[in-house]
């Protein structure tokens, strides 16, 4: 996913190099102007997400579970539009369709609810009495939801574009902040009505919108301490994360920070970081 964000986002910046101007016009909205092109392509992953999502009708599927001592096969109701739960939505529609059953991930986060385990909300053994769903593969990063992943990426470049074009700290700060609150109120606004909820695993238009707008607020909150404040030496640690981002990425998702973290430990290993 983040190879696939970051080829679409660099292949429009690097065609459209020579379309936009040097010096941005007065105004607030001419930054938006200038890069109207990446603005233009984070919008149609917008729309094929958001059409795609709401308007393909997903049909009833099964999938087969294989253990040592049998093979059962379950059955999902779904014929329906539009919906934004773990067993119909058009996300995993996609993703069987595109990829095949065998290919998607066998254990996906809604194992752990309690319709599923009597564990939740940790995982555990799958309920006698739970929805064949729970048993069903999904793939937590997939085409359509990637595709949304776009205008995560489009959003992040645009914090970029105004580090380069303003210079002065009240001007970047006014242009990150505003830009930060307003994808917040969006997304607060969206999942409290439950019009679009904010869900990870479909990564949701309001999912975008609350993580873009909360990185904006912490990127400007750093900005403030480090550059305007001078405070460097407190977060240097931060700067090497930041230059070794995937190198970081990898050592927690492979469990391998959480392990070297918790090997020291104080008398007994109960007793860890």
């Amino acid at each position: 996913r983040i190879a696939l964000v970051y080829f679409i986002v660099a292949v429009i910046e690097t065609l459209t190099t020579k379309r936009r101007p040097t010096v941005l016009e007065p105004g607030y909205s001419s930054i938006f102007t200038a890069y109207c092109w990446q603005w233009l392509g984070g919008f149609v992953a917008f729309v094929i997400y958001m059409t795609t999502t709401y308007s393909l009708y997903v049909p009833d599927w099964s999938f087969v579970v294989s253990t040592d001592s049998e093979t059962t096969q379950y059955t999902v109701k779904c014929g329906m539009r539009g919906h934004l739960g773990p067993a119909c939505n058009a996300v995993g529609y996609v993703d069987r369709e595109v990829w095949g059953i065998n290919h998607l991930y066998m254990y996906p986060v809604w194992q752990r609810l309690k319709a599923c385990t009597h564990s939740s909300p940790s995982s555990g053994e799958i309920r006698e009495d739970a929805p064949s769903w729970c048993r069903a593969p999904f793939e937590p990063e997939g085409l359509l939801s990637s595709i949304l992943a776009i205008l995560s990426g489009t959003i992040g470049i645009h914090y970029g574009h105004v580090l380069i074009h303003f210079k002065g700290h009240s001007e970047r700060l006014k242009q990150w902040v505003s830009i930060a609150l307003g994808l917040l109120i969006v997304a607060i606004i969206l999942h409290f009505t439950d019009a679009i909820p904010i869900n990870k695993q479909l990564y949701s238009f309001s999912y975008v919108c609350f993580t873009a707008g909360a990185a904006g607020i912490v990127f400007s909150v750093f900005y403030i301490l480090i550059d305007v404040w001078r405070w460097r030496t407190p977060f240097l640690f931060l700067e090497w994360i930041g230059m070794n981002a995937m190198l970081i990425y990898v050592l927690g998702a492979q469990g391998i920070l959480p392990a070297f973290v918790n090997g020291w430990y104080y008398k007994s290993t109960n007793n860890t970081l």
